[in-house]
């Protein structure tokens, strides 16, 4: 039999991690989520301002009848830790229509644009949140 030396030092620190990495990036997340919610309502076009005061984020599912960057069905804790950017839905039902444009009006993207502009920032800040946590559970 092998004895390895702080085995129960190992076991704590393992323990540790999950909770401490789901708090950080969850924090993360919520930061990423308001700058994109804030670009994208910069970028949105403005008549009455019902798509523009549309735009969120949440860590649950979209409201009834808008569009979303990502939907949190996977379920479990995974779930709690996704966030969901949306847009339109009740009075501005017509938010999908501005972003791909119709037959009878040209496209005026703001919701996936902003997206893959601030792409990169959102997952260097949520590995950024991943180290950090790991890095601080570590016990003298």
């Amino acid at each position: 039999m092998v004895k390895v030396e702080g085995r129960e030092r190992l076991v704590r620190r393992m323990k540790a991690i999950p909770p401490a990495v789901q708090r950080e990036v969850k924090a993360a997340l919520g930061a990423s989520g308001g700058e994109l919610v804030a670009m994208m309502k910069r970028r949105a076009p403005v008549d009455t301002g019902a798509l523009r005061d549309s735009i969120g984020w949440t860590f649950g599912d979209a409201p009834q009848g808008s569009f979303s960057l990502a939907k949190s069905s996977r379920g479990g804790d995974r779930a709690s830790v996704a966030v969901t950017v949306y847009a339109g839905g009740g009075g501005a039902f017509y938010g999908w229509m501005q972003e791909q444009g119709t037959v009878k009006m040209p496209a005026h993207p703001f919701f996936f644009s902003s997206y893959r502009v601030l792409k990169k920032r959102i997952k260097s800040r949520t590995s950024r949140a991943m180290n950090k946590a790991i890095k601080s559970t570590r016990t003298g």
